[in-house]
């Protein structure tokens, strides 16, 4: 088994204001910082292998004051990145719903169909993280690792993981630097949509 700590970045300034982020690159702010210190004190003496992060800053400087303490090794991924949300980044929430009148409820068109242009769809990030997940049960099996990663694509592995159905998945975002735990007992497979002829 390989226990997985999925940890959502520390607080931004754009998560303050209501900004969406997709894959801009935003840094910390104070409160994010102590966030992800306060994090770190509550998991020290928490066995862990070696963190792997996104590569976009928020991520990556949570995961660099986490492994202040937990005194493990930081490696990079971009598979691990937020969904890609095109024309609507660095938007605030509500000039989105003025301007492109987006449908926020749970809606399976969603999962194969971006919400706005130049974006990924749930399939496209569901993808990638869960190809990162089985390449580390691969290469951790037995082990606890941490992934410094982001709201949606955290939500979107756990769904998968426990069942849940994806639409779901904006439910299930956790609160900035708070972790999600996921227990691997084998590779996961792709939810059926993704799979050919289903």
């Amino acid at each position: 088994m390989t226990e997985l700590w999925l940890v959502r970045h520390g607080q931004t300034d754009w998560n303050l204001n209501g900004i969406y982020q997709g894959q801009q690159d935003v840094p910390l702010n104070e409160t994010g910082i102590a966030q992800a210190r306060a994090l770190a004190e509550q998991l020290r003496g928490t066995p862990f292998s070696t963190i792997y992060s996104s590569d976009l800053l928020r991520a990556r400087q949570t995961a660099l004051l986490l492994a202040e303490v937990l005194q493990v090794p930081v490696r990079t991924d971009p598979r691990l990145r937020e969904i890609k949300q095109g024309v609507w980044e660095g938007k605030t929430i509500d000039y989105v719903r003025e301007t492109y009148h987006p449908d926020f409820s749970p809606n399976p068109k969603y999962l194969t169909t971006p919400r706005a242009e130049g974006a990924e769809s749930l399939a496209d990030v569901i993808r990638r993280m869960i190809d990162a997940a089985n390449e580390y049960f691969a290469r951790h099996n037995g082990e606890r690792i941490l992934l410094s990663t982001h709201g949606l694509s955290a939500a979107v592995l756990y769904c998968a993981a426990q069942g849940i159905p994806l639409v779901e998945a904006g439910h299930h975002i956790p609160e900035n630097a708070r972790p999600l735990i996921i227990n691997l007992k084998a590779p996961m497979p792709l939810p059926d949509f993704l799979l050919p002829n289903t």
